[in-house]
């Protein structure tokens, strides 16, 4: 399976802020990708962005340095992935956006290609209801930035077939992250605990009783979150974890995942985090 996807492009549908770190993980570890994107300004600034992220990854050591780079072909069509081997959408966080592009890949690729979402929340088997095949869809959630984060969470619906399953994990183990395989739920584990959790925080800040920089420093000082919950909401995109948050109120009725006012208000400025360059923390511009 290593030999193969090696060969054989990944295609990756979307060039925002987890697209573009799947495609630098892919690229970076000597796979070709094909990336899609259908607004040209994103997809003309895809590559620069991608290359950005390498120089980063390389600085740190985190890609093999025994590989040539995969390349990386930039592409406002869905007709060009019919060739990839495995097709990974990363698309905004809305079930009708993502049902609409999941059913479109289907139509141009073979039976046997499997197709991931990496949606942060929506269950698997919602999504999967768009296909003619349900068994061909799996979850994979990467985690910003790719290139550092080891693991990668792998929801296997209950329609997921095991051949599907098993090429995906194939995939991973060539990219050097380590599945771990959960069941489907909204949120699955990762954003169910996680974003309830930075919700909260911001609602503390949102209430006065302590500043952002304060609510991170007890978090990591006395708890050992490694970045802060205020930090890590502003790597995910502050509208992100905003989708994210409205998904896990929908499904699971839990008052508390609901966006609160000061993430929402952020959002309403543009304020979105590092990409934007300003959210929780200043970073003076864009960060690729």
């Amino acid at each position: 399976m290593g030999e193969q996807v090696g060969n054989t492009p990944l295609a990756v549908l979307g060039a925002g802020t987890m697209g573009l770190g799947i495609t630098s993980l892919a690229v970076g570890h000597g796979v070709p990708v094909v990336l899609v994107e259908s607004n040209s300004g994103n997809a003309a600034k895809a590559k620069a962005a991608v290359a950005g992220q390498l120089r980063m990854a390389q600085l740190m050591g985190a890609l093999p340095a025994d590989r040539e780079r995969g390349a990386v072909t930039v592409t406002g069509t869905l007709a060009e992935v019919a060739a990839a081997g495995v097709v990974i959408e990363a698309v905004t966080e809305d079930l009708a956006t993502k049902t609409k592009v999941l059913a479109e890949i289907e139509s141009v690729t073979g039976p046997q290609v499997p197709l991931v979402s990496n949606t942060s929340s929506i269950p698997i088997d919602e999504l999967a209801g768009c296909l003619a095949d349900p068994t061909r869809l799996v979850g994979t959630h990467f985690m910003n930035p790719c290139y550092l984060i080891p693991a990668a969470e792998v929801v296997r619906g209950p329609r997921t077939s095991q051949h599907i399953l098993d090429t995906v994990t194939g995939v991973l183990a060539v990219l050097a992250r380590t599945p771990v395989v959960v069941r489907d739920g909204p949120g699955f584990v990762t954003s169910r605990v996680l974003h309830p959790m930075i919700n909260d925080a911001i609602r503390v800040v949102q209430e006065g009783t302590a500043t952002v920089e304060a609510v991170d420093t007890l978090m990591q000082d006395c708890l050992g979150h490694k970045t802060g919950p205020l930090r890590t909401a502003d790597l995910i995109g502050l509208d992100n974890l905003a989708d994210s948050l409205r998904v896990l109120a929908e499904r699971t009725g839990d008052a508390r995942s609901a966006p609160c006012e000061l993430l929402l208000a952020k959002v309403s400025a543009g304020h979105l985090g590092r990409k934007s360059g300003q959210g929780f923390y200043d970073y003076g511009k864009a960060q690729l």
